[in-house]
This record gives C-alpha cells, sequence and structure tokens, in this order.
C-alpha cells in the first residue's frame, strides 16, 4: 500500500464527511426556518438526498474496482452537489444587490429587493443551451479522466501528429463492461482511448463556442448591468480553462495542470449557473 496515496483517500473521506454534516445542518435550519424566512426547501433538502448518494459512490468506487461509469458519476454527482450549493446561496442573495442577485441599487444608496426584469427569452435559452453543453462536456472529461484517455493524444492542436488519427469509438464508450475488472490504468486499447480524448476536444470547441455566443450577446444589452458582469465572469472562467487545458497537454500533464484543469471545470460551471442567475433574477 502507498502511505502518500493513503493518506490523501483518508483526508479525502473526513473532508466529505464535514461537508456532509454541514449539509444536514442546512437542511435543519432551513426546515425550522422556513415559514420565518421563505426558504425553499427542495435545495438543501436536495443536497441531503445528493450527499447521500455521493457516499453510496465513494464507496462502489472502491468496491466496483475504480469502474469508470462509476468513478464519472461520482465526479458528475459532486459537482452536482457544489452546483446545488451555489444556487442556494444565490437564491439567499435574492435581497441583496450584487451581479447574480437578481436585485439593483435603490435610488438613494441601499438597495431594493424588486426583482430586476428578465433577460429575453431567447438570451436564457442560449445560456441554458451553453450550460447544458457544458455539462455534457464535463462528462466527457470525466470519462477521459477514469479511462486514462488523457495522455493519448501527447500533442495540440493535432493528435498522435495527425488531425484524426485511427480511433476507436464503438469501444470507447461502452458504459459497462461487467464486473471484477480493475480499471486502474485503464483496460482500453489505444485507438478507444484517442476517440475519447478528441471527443472531449470537440466537445471544449462546441461548448466553448456556445458559452462565447451566449456571454457576447449578454454584453451586447448595455442596459443589463448584472448580465454583463456575469457574462464577463463566465469568459474569464472560459478563457482560463482553455489555458489550462492547452497547457496541460504542452507541458506533459503534469499533475499539479491536472488537478487544475478538474478546478478550472468547476468555476466555469459556477460561473455558468450564475451568469443563467443574472439572467432570470427570480
Amino acid at each position: 500500500m502507498q502511505v502518500g496515496k493513503a493518506w490523501r483517500e483518508m483526508i479525502h473521506r473526513y473532508l466529505a464527511s464535514t461537508l456532509g454534516l454541514l449539509i444536514v445542518v442546512i437542511a435543519v435550519l432551513s426546515v425550522a426556518w422556513r415559514k420565518q424566512r421563505g426558504l425553499p426547501l427542495y435545495l438543501p433538502l436536495g443536497l441531503v438526498a445528493l450527499v447521500v448518494f455521493q457516499g453510496l459512490l465513494g464507496m462502489w468506487t472502491v468496491t466496483l474496482l475504480l469502474k469508470p461509469l462509476i468513478v464519472t458519476a461520482h465526479l458528475a454527482f459532486g459537482l452536482a452537489t457544489m452546483s446545488l450549493l451555489w444556487w442556494l446561496w444565490l437564491s439567499l442573495r435574492r435581497i441583496s444587490t450584487g451581479p447574480w442577485s437578481g436585485t439593483t441599487a435603490a435610488a438613494g444608496g441601499g438597495s431594493t429587493a424588486a426583482l430586476l426584469r428578465p433577460a429575453s427569452p431567447k438570451l436564457r435559452a442560449l445560456a441554458v443551451a451553453g450550460l447544458l453543453v457544458l455539462i455534457v462536456q464535463i462528462l466527457l472529461g470525466g470519462w477521459t479522466s477514469s479511462n486514462y484517455a488523457a495522455i493519448a493524444c501527447p500533442d495540440f492542436p493535432t493528435c498522435q501528429a495527425q488531425w484524426w488519427p485511427q480511433t476507436d469509438f464503438k469501444d470507447a464508450f461502452v458504459l459497462w463492461r461487467g464486473l471484477g475488472i480493475n480499471y486502474e490504468g485503464g483496460v482500453l486499447d489505444h485507438p478507444a482511448r484517442i476517440a475519447i480524448h478528441l471527443a472531449h476536444r470537440l466537445g471544449a470547441l462546441v461548448a466553448s463556442l456556445t458559452l462565447l455566443v451566449a456571454a457576447i450577446a449578454a454584453l451586447r444589452v448595455r442596459s443589463d448591468r448584472n448580465g454583463r458582469s456575469g457574462a464577463w465572469a463566465l469568459l474569464v472562467a472560459l478563457a482560463l480553462q482553455l489555458t489550462i487545458g492547452i497547457a496541460m497537454v504542452k507541458l506533459g500533464f503534469p499533475l499539479w495542470l491536472a488537478t487544475a484543469h478538474n478546478a478550472g471545470a468547476a468555476l466555469l460551471l459556477l460561473m455558468t449557473l450564475g451568469f443563467n442567475r443574472a439572467l432570470r433574477r427570480a
């Protein structure tokens, strides 16, 4: 057993347990204060359900020997937990001012709780489309990582010095391969790993273009200060994530950049949710 790896695993479990306890406390307080403050119960109660399921996924990640479907689901539901916490916080800020609060400053100073008019339906639909495409891209990223497919393309913008090398998409996205297989290090042949990596790159292109168009559309509405602030935050997070992703390939996939890429995905998801919130004002 590797001592360092064991310690990291234990720290991860302790932090997860602490987060679960905090979420239970939030849910209890939300139920207790629901009449006085009108707090939405579906968010904290949904968080409790998510964190319980996350615990099960964490257990299955170990007992099912790093099965890619379980590892990817563990990542996805972890980000879902983070996203619901973020949305809950944004919901609680709805009576304050700020880029994502859905309110505006009062003329004589201070703030007013009056909700701003929502953005146009087309712009909101575009922002939602960007969010959905980003979610798919994050799932592709989790699938790339859990199948050890990142290093299948060690160059950029080409892959294996080709624009379209030999791939095997049929084998690349088999979700269930049975029990008793140890997936540490990956079990796929090289063409299947290349297919996964290329799918992730294409997903990055589609997600980036969709988010870019949505942000630019929001920036063109000069009267919408909150929407513009959310759009700028989204663009900064997008540029940062793209830079990290390209640098990771160029520098040979160092662990610290791979970790930063995960953090960048989380930040981009939060900024995309915040952008959608700024356009909803509800």
